[in-house]
């Protein structure tokens, strides 16, 4: 059954995790610096913070073969 689970979360990995990922990345990238300046900024930051997360969140669990999320 884990090697199921490590299937699934490879093709989350790499159709879904990665491209999320790529782009918050870029993103957050372009505006952390403004959050010096401009306090309403740091609630997309920390969006897009885990966002950029979201391909070691998903590794985590194909490495363990986790079911669900």
């Amino acid at each position: 059954m884990n090697v199921l689970w490590f299937i699934i979360w490879l093709l989350v990995l790499w159709f879904l995790a990665w491209p999320v990922g790529f782009f918050c990345a870029g993103w957050y990238v372009c505006l952390s610096p403004f959050e010096a300046c401009v306090e309403a900024i740091k609630g997309l930051t920390e969006i897009l913070m885990k966002g950029v997360m979201l391909p070691l969140e998903v590794a985590k669990h194909m490495v363990e073969g986790k079911a669900g999320w």
